[in-house]
């Protein structure tokens, strides 16, 4: 009787185990379950979009604080995370490479793994992390000296840990990591200090490379087996086509948003950041695969195509924005509203351009972009001149351009909705001062060759949450905010679309007029995508709040007309009152 009775208990605790371990299949599903979020973006296309439909215009006068948490500490910087729940946990990550598992009913805390960072660590803007993955029974994200972490989502205990790369060289890791075919895709910030781009993957479950992609035209990238022997896997582009001399080498283009997947197409979307320097005329050319969005064949880890949004970038534009997938009319397509201020619409098998137009109402750099060609109509005279051509040799020629380079839209992803067929875009009105300066690489210096001034464009409101139409490009609403947004958006099947403010709201709108329905005070600044899910019944939306980010760091004139908003560090939890 003794042994049955064991014997039924431990064929139940392997159940439970087996019904709390997250599948590929379930992460393929992330978008369509409503019980949980599995993945950075709500899905891997990273629509964030829940069909969930019980808080509503009609229902949302009821929702109400459920509960908050607080990260608790001296480290009140920017809170930035999306948390994922799975199992009636969730996981939030925090600034300073922390991660704290909560009680997703009652926000009692499970356990806190606290990552231990070294002095050298060099994030270019503030000590942020963007969230984690879900995979089994772990949870995964990286840290700022550029390592990935895998903890036992029931004990917080350390499963495996790699490193990514050398932090010494400028190397960190902010991103959440993405799960597609088994596989664990990151990449690699560091782009201000002149390290390589690239997209790794891995095999979850044990953080063993699997491939590896570089960036940046003229790298090698390499294929692993499972003794961990590499095998080279082709150049990525062809060596020395669009970039002088060997400035390829420490040519940025650092993919530091991490990516998103369409099961379809099979590939991985990263976005390509600035090319390093910041002066263009020390590397003349297109500069490949910098300020470009890259499509990766997730088994082979070649890329099969690329769509660079700024060629020859001299304003800091990256491209690194997220390219949400979608359908439309039986073709997939893929929508980014990039920093440079243009929203791009790509055919998402092939890259080619299908749309592009402005979702900000100023910008200097260009004209617009050319459909046939797909390249930009630059603006030559708004390009910041060479410093060997100025009468010291010690600066170029400044000059105002917008956007800024924080963007039109910058790291806070937007929301499309498959009901409205409508992307809700966080975007930002404002310009700098911008100068080249002489620069050359030194491992672990900044190496920008640039300097710069964030400047208003007026008195009037930075920011506005704006329902862009992509196949038209107009603008069906705006709601203005008067500081710069820095959030992320979150739109439902109860025609709701929330969105976070640096003055601390979180706020919800009508997502097809954009009527306000209902706002609430966080206490800080909201810099981090709202999530939505269902337990026991009831909807629940979450969000993290905490003041920070590039904007104080970086913003000039921007940053002192906000420098009266405070730092924080929790997480807020909301649902219907009964």
């Amino acid at each position: 009787m003794q042994k049955k009775l064991l014997s039924l208990l431990v064929c139940a605790g392997l159940a439970s185990m087996a019904q709390a371990a997250v599948t590929d299949q379930m992460i393929e599903n992330d978008a369509k379950s409503t019980g949980d979020v599995l993945s950075w973006g709500i899905g891997q296309q990273g629509q964030r979009y829940s069909p969930l439909k019980q808080i509503n215009p009609s229902t949302i006068s009821k929702l109400v604080p459920a509960w908050s948490f607080s990260f608790g500490g001296e480290k009140q910087r920017g809170q930035e995370s999306q948390p994922v729940i799975h199992n009636g946990k969730m996981f939030v990550t925090a600034s300073y490479s922390r991660i704290f598992a909560l009680d997703a009913k009652s926000g009692a805390k499970l356990w806190k793994y606290e990552h231990r960072l070294p002095d050298g660590i060099m994030p270019c803007c503030d000590v942020i992390n963007r969230g984690a993955a879900l995979y089994d029974n772990l949870v995964i994200f990286a840290t700022l000296d550029a390592q990935l972490v895998a903890l036992n989502q029931d004990t917080g205990e350390v499963v495996w840990k790699e490193k990514i790369d050398d932090y010494a060289a400028g190397y960190s890791a902010s991103a959440a990591p993405l799960i597609a075919e088994g596989l664990l895709l990151t990449g690699v910030s560091g782009g201000e200090f002149g390290i390589v781009g690239r997209v790794e993957a891995r095999n979850p479950k044990t953080g063993a490379l699997v491939w590896v992609r570089p960036t940046v035209e003229g790298h090698m990238g390499y294929k692993y087996d499972k003794d961990g022997n590499k095998t080279e896997n082709g150049i990525s582009g062809e060596q020395g086509k669009t970039w002088p001399g060997d400035l390829w080498k420490t040519g940025g283009a650092a993919t530091w948003l991490g990516g998103t997947y369409n099961a379809k197409t099979g590939m991985a979307y990263f976005g390509a950041g600035n090319p390093a320097p910041w002066n263009s005329h020390l590397r003349k050319g297109d500069n490949l695969f910098s300020t470009s969005t890259v499509a990766i064949d997730v088994k082979t880890g070649q890329i099969k195509w690329h769509y660079q949004n700024t060629p020859n970038d001299g304003w800091d534009y990256d491209g690194v924005n997220e390219f949400i997938t979608y359908d439309e009319g039986g073709q997939i397509l893929g929508g980014k509203a990039d920093r440079n201020g243009f929203f791009y619409v790509n055919d998402a098998k092939t890259g080619k351009l299908v749309n592009a137009f402005p979702f900000v109402k100023k910008i200097t750099w260009a004209t617009g972009i050319d459909l046939k060609t797909g390249r930009p109509n630059f603006v030559p005279e708004n390009r910041p001149g060479d410093p060997t051509q100025g009468a010291d040799g010690k600066k170029g020629t400044s000059t105002f351009v917008a956007p800024s380079f924080l963007g039109g839209k910058n790291q806070m992803p937007m929301a499309y909705s498959p009901d409205t067929k409508l992307f809700y875009v966080p975007a930002n009105e404002w310009g700098m001062e911008i100068w080249n300066e002489p620069i050359s690489y030194k491992k672990g210096a900044a190496y920008l060759g640039a300097g710069f001034t964030i400047k208003t464009l007026g008195d009037g409101p930075i920011g506005a949450l704006r329902a862009v139409d992509p196949k038209t490009g107009k603008i069906v609403w705006e709601a203005p905010n008067n500081a710069p947004l820095w959030g992320g958006v979150l739109t439902t099947g109860g025609n709701l679309v929330f969105w976070g403010t640096p003055e601390g709201y979180l706020q919800a709108a009508d997502a097809k007029t954009g009527k306000i329905v209902w706002k609430f005070q966080t206490g800080s600044g909201v810099v981090a995508p709202p999530v939505t899910w269902s337990e026991g019944g009831e909807q629940y939306v979450a969000v993290a709040s905490g003041w920070g980010g590039a904007v104080p760091l970086w913003g000039g004139d921007v940053a002192k007309k906000v420098s009266f908003l405070e730092q924080g560090g929790s997480v807020w939890v909301f649902k219907l009152a009964k």
